[in-house]
């Protein structure tokens, strides 16, 4: 009797120590803060036991065992997400298991530039090794397809930002959450609009803003831009912006526009052909939409670079010619 007293005395001593342990082990980092990130991916159907040998075989110092039983003592053996995921410097067990119920996934992101053409933005998505590619072979109008889009014509319609997303994620993604956000700015910019505006529709609006954006990088005088364009389209006066005829050249401009270029005509060439061009030249940032649809009140119809980054405006031809001469001659 008095051995097995000892027997269970014993167990009851192992199980507290265990247990004293188990609750240590939870709450304490599987990595110093010094270290550095482990990434490591869950696979689709894997249970707690299954997701705990493939967190290990990633490099995390962890037993999948006691991962296992912390999965189930927790609640949470059945929630865990298949996905990839990144295990920070001083990340307890409890917070991984926690990680894993929420799906908080590897974060990665990429960042859309304003001005960009679309073909730009698509170069940049097939680059990006942490996006899996499913669009790379399509073209641009299958890509508005997959997306749903009314719109055929991709270029304008993708709002530059930065977009989070987890890693592995469809670049189809990318393209559904930066043309939701563009729809989204422009049709908010449209109700602020001036109504006497010469647009017929927010469309027209985004291929004016693209051509403010390739304008000028000076935000302050973005709306002087889109007010002395509007000023020419209300008159019936060529807009004769480069940017569009450059957008017209394609792969054909080289660096330099000519002479020649400017005679030469494209259904972009604004020298040629008057109105706005077709489609929009480039991904319009929030600041060149609110110019396009709150141009400045102005008189302006002429505006050249004064070599320092800003612009000389003119309201006539004679003031303008002067201004070409002093600032470009």
């Amino acid at each position: 009797m008095a051995f097995i007293k000892k027997i269970i005395g014993l167990c009851v001593l192992l199980a507290i120590v265990s247990g004293a342990y188990f609750m240590y082990w939870s709450q304490n980092p599987i990595i110093p803060s010094e270290a550095e990130s482990i990434e490591f991916t869950i696979a689709p159907g894997s249970g707690a036991h299954a997701a705990g040998q493939q967190i290990a075989e990633a490099g995390v110092p962890i037993q999948p065992l006691l991962f296992n039983l912390l999965a189930r003592v927790t609640g949470k053996s059945s929630k865990l997400k298949a996905g990839s995921y990144e295990l920070k410097p001083g990340s307890t067990p409890l917070r991984l298991i926690d990680q894993l119920a929420r799906g908080e996934f590897a974060q990665e992101q990429l960042t859309i530039i304003e001005g960009w053409s679309f073909r730009q933005m698509r170069a940049a998505i097939a680059a990006h090794k942490g996006l899996k590619h499913d669009t790379i072979a399509l073209s641009d109008k299958e890509v508005m397809n997959a997306i749903a889009s009314e719109y055929k014509d991709a270029e304008g319609l993708f709002f530059p930002d930065t977009y989070l997303f987890a890693k592995g994620a469809s670049d189809l993604q990318i393209y559904k959450q930066a043309h939701a956000m563009m729809l989204t700015r422009l049709a908010d910019a449209w109700e602020k609009r001036d109504p006497a505006l010469p647009y017929k529709n927010p469309y027209e609006a985004l291929t004016m803003a693209s051509i403010v954006e390739k304008e000028t990088g000076q935000k302050s005088e973005r709306a002087m831009i889109a007010g002395v364009f509007v000023n020419r389209l209300k008159i019936g006066m060529l807009l004769q912006t480069d940017p569009t005829v450059i957008y017209g050249m394609g792969l054909k401009y080289d660096g330099k526009i000519r002479k020649k270029d400017l005679e030469t005509d494209t259904p972009y060439n604004t020298y040629t052909r008057s109105g706005l061009p077709p489609t929009p030249i480039a991904l319009p940032g929030v600041q060149s939409l609110t110019a396009a649809l709150a141009p400045a009140k102005t008189a302006a119809l002429y505006f050249v670079s004064k070599g320092n980054g800003t612009s000389q405006f003119s309201d006539n031809l004679n003031d303008h010619n002067r201004a070409v001469n002093q600032y470009q001659r």
